[in-house]
């Protein structure tokens, strides 16, 4: 864990997606949070403590999906595969599939192991998963300003978590896209040992790129800085209005291995996406605070 004495920052962005706007002056106080995202091999110690099942290995409750075909109720996750030329970025389900059997420890589904994947940050993970591990090791996970002040590394403002330019003098900072998204990768193609970049200001590793990383709080599109008065439309705020219900998602930031400039460019502090809480992937990942 590194202690950070918190303080005031500059959270968000205007320059960039709309739901990293309004940029804010916020506080946060003190708090601690992991040097580097939680690996497989320590996902995997606290499952042989405690014998705990992951979302994506969970049988599927056929009342849950009503008109469903029976066969399709399988438990899996969200894998990454790459396509086998340039395609339409407007559609995600070019490069993802949906893989009966994958989950943490069989990241590409059934038959595949995390040999030589001990040091990479564990994927797969749902939010309750991510949440469980944080109770077992005695800590939470970080709240989104926490994390983005975290990321920012003291560098109050910064484009990066390093700095203003992508690249400085051509070198890759993070584990984001190298090459043609999403066909040809000219760096990992997938998540990297922990650790392989350089540590931000405060230390920390992965905070930009490797895998998205869970934050504690609900997703809204838009932030809502304290003390700003919130308008009305139809009975609900207007700027807390997920289109469903902010209980089911929470905010994931950081970007990942699969973040490229021609299609996602939130391997930034200020980045920040929506992801529901029972969803797991092969960019999915977290780390703890407290």
């Amino acid at each position: 864990m590194v202690a950070l004495a918190g303080g005031a920052f500059r959270m968000g962005s205007d320059a960039h997606y709309a739901e990293e706007s309004p940029q804010h002056l916020r506080e946060v106080g003190p708090f601690a949070i992991e040097k580097r995202p939680v690996t497989n091999a320590q996902y995997a110690s606290f499952v042989a403590e405690t014998g705990y099942i992951t979302v994506a290995e969970r049988e599927l409750d056929p009342a849950d999906f009503p008109g469903a075909d029976p066969g399709d109720l399988v438990p899996g996750s969200l894998v990454f595969t790459p396509t086998t030329g340039p395609v339409d970025l407007g559609d995600w389900r070019a490069w993802w599939r949906w893989q009966p059997g994958a989950h943490w420890s069989a990241p590409t589904g059934p038959g595949s192991t995390l040999d030589g994947l001990d040091e990479h940050p564990v994927v797969h993970v749902a939010f309750e998963d991510a949440e469980a591990y944080a109770v077992w090791a005695g800590r939470r996970l970080p709240t989104e300003a926490e994390w983005e002040f975290a990321a920012r590394g003291g560098l109050d403002g910064a484009e990066y978590g390093w700095g203003d330019e992508r690249m400085p003098a051509g070198e890759v900072m993070a584990n984001t896209w190298q090459g043609a998204f999403p066909y040809r990768s000219t760096g990992w193609g997938g998540t990297s040992p922990v650790g392989s970049y350089p540590a931000n200001g405060y230390g920390l590793v992965d905070m930009i790129g490797n895998v998205w990383e869970w934050s504690s709080d609900p997703f809204t599109p838009r932030h809502v800085p304290p003390g700003m008065v919130v308008p009305e439309r139809g009975g609900r705020a207007a700027l807390l209005d997920t289109g469903g219900d902010a209980a089911t998602t929470r905010v994931i930031k950081g970007g990942s291995h699969l973040c490229a400039p021609e299609y996602c460019r939130r391997y930034r502090p200020a980045a920040r996406s929506s992801q529901s809480i029972d969803s797991a992937a092969t960019h999915i990942g977290f780390r703890c605070a407290s």
